[in-house]
């Protein structure tokens, strides 16, 4: 990025001229700036429209209006942000470039003739929504508020839940036309610091003109394998999962216009676990994540392990010879499980895009179509429609977005790797699959674990919900400053 210096002009005119040009002030409607005149001092005042309080400038301007020619000599610049600009925001720039591009982010900026200094006064506001209960994250018994799109609201929720006197808020700004702002969040007394260290260092590296996707730009910045289908970030619309995650040592990145905050470093297992499991009694949380983790495995191996048992019949005991379709339809058997894998691929776009009004209408003509019409026809056979149904479930039963889409694409793989090469195909597809996993690393710690390299103890954990008064030591993965809970 480009972070060159320009220093205030002795002459005021040049000052207010350097700052209408950079902001382009004649050429957008939305850029104001007022000239005025208070205490016999000619000043300019900067600002976006729709990013400002207009009662807090008023009340301020009326303040200012008040006062005798003279009122502010002999020092201007002390007697302004010392007594007459009663506000909290305020701060100061000598930097003409880096006080417009401010500007841009909300803020307001006041010249005033014979100060070596511009006034920042921070009385922005943005277009936002309330904080509601994300649509991906629900939970029976919880808190309802969720993150939303303004960068502010976002890191008052994560310190509303964490008060510890050493959770931090690094302030980045990424993009070098966008200028996006980005904190770096984590508890000072418990994440470790090699570890901050290396994750601001990375995004400081990133270059790019702006973030247009936010945290999905900037993971493919962090992730390092571009072509790689499973995340190694976490995402979280909760402030009690944030919270959570940072009691354990990890760190956050809340970015302006998203209301996602990414969880670094986040293991394959992070992604299974569910805000819900935590929410109920230990037994019944652990029973929920037992049932969730055969559901995702289920969703991953069990339709090529169908597909191989149907074609390959002689591998069945007896007592199990019902497995496999009676009769195999107008096409091959794994032509119906492609075309019913993209169909059920192109209903979910379907959803996405049509108004929540029309989605249960919709879902009712794809059953019809998609069930009852295609096994009468002939085009599919009920126990391919059976199959595939299980594994829809499992995959919509995966709390992260990200890693159900990983998960269908691998099921996608080795149903191929079957089809091609059989039992062979089927067992050195899902080799290659955990070989795959367990090169892969998220910020220097391996993908999967605990599994490898193995850890009894937080391997248990991830399988077995234990009960919070026992969980009291955080992840050793994370190196903490301090270990015990």
């Amino acid at each position: 990025m480009n972070k060159e210096k320009v220093p205030l002009y002795d002459s005021f005119d040049k000052n207010v001229a350097y700052i209408k040009d950079h902001l382009g002030v004649d050429k957008s409607f939305d850029v104001i700036q007022l000239d005025l005149e208070y205490a016999g001092k000619r000043m300019a005042l900067f600002l976006i429209d729709g990013f400002v309080k207009d009662d807090i400038l008023h009340l301020l301007m009326k303040l200012l209006a008040k006062l005798d020619e003279g009122a502010l000599d002999p020092d201007p610049f002390s007697k302004l942000i010392k007594t007459y600009i009663p506000y909290i925001e305020i701060g100061q720039q000598d930097d003409l470039k880096q006080a417009a591009e401010l500007v841009l982010a909300g803020p307001s900026a006041l010249v005033v003739e014979g100060m070596e200094k511009i006034i920042m006064i921070d009385a922005r506001t943005y277009p936002a929504r309330q904080p509601a209960e994300p649509d991906l994250e629900r939970v029976v018994r919880g808190s309802r508020d969720g993150f939303v799109e303004t960068f502010v609201f976002n890191t008052a929720l994560i310190r509303r839940r964490v008060r510890d006197r050493t959770l931090r808020m690094e302030y980045l700004q990424i993009g070098r036309r966008s200028k996006t702002d980005i904190a770096l969040c984590y508890i000072e007394d418990i994440a470790d610091k090699k570890r901050i260290n290396h994750l601001k260092h990375t995004l400081e590296k990133i270059d790019t003109d702006g973030l247009p996707m936010a945290e999905k730009t900037i993971e493919e910045y962090l992730s390092g394998r571009h072509w790689n289908p499973f995340p190694t970030i976490r995402y979280t619309e909760r402030p009690d999962t944030s919270a959570a995650h940072l009691y354990e040592g990890h760190i956050l990145v809340v970015i302006d216009g998203s209301p996602s905050v990414m969880i670094t470093p986040a293991t394959y297992w992070h992604h299974l676990q569910h805000a819900e499991e935590y929410r109920q009694k230990p037994m019944v949380g652990a029973y929920l994540r037992l049932i969730r983790f055969m559901a995702i495995f289920a969703s991953i191996f069990f339709l090529p392990m169908y597909y191989l048992l149907s074609t390959n019949p002689e591998l069945l005991p007896e007592n199990l010879g019902f497995i496999g379709p009676a009769e195999i339809g107008a096409i091959p058997l794994l032509v119906q499980f492609l075309l019913a894998e993209f169909g059920i691929d192109a209903l979910r776009m379907a959803a996405i895009h049509v108004p929540s009004s029309l989605a249960t209408a919709l879902g009712l003509v794809a059953a019809i179509l998609i069930g009852q019409v295609a096994v009468e026809v002939g085009l599919f056979s009920n126990e391919v429609i059976l199959y595939l149904a299980v594994a829809a479930i499992g995959t919509y039963a995966t709390p992260s977005y990200e890693i159900s889409l990983a998960n269908r694409i691998t099921r996608l793989y080795l149903l191929l790797a079957t089809a091609a090469f059989g039992v062979f195909g089927y067992v050195v597809g899902i080799t290659l699959w955990l070989l795959y996993l367990i090169s892969m690393k998220t910020f220097n710690v391996g993908y999967l674990w605990p599994f490898m390299p193995f850890s009894y103890r937080p391997f248990r954990d991830i399988f077995i919900r234990s009960p919070i008064p026992l969980k009291n030591r955080r992840p050793t993965f994370l190196n903490p400053k301090d270990p015990d809970k």
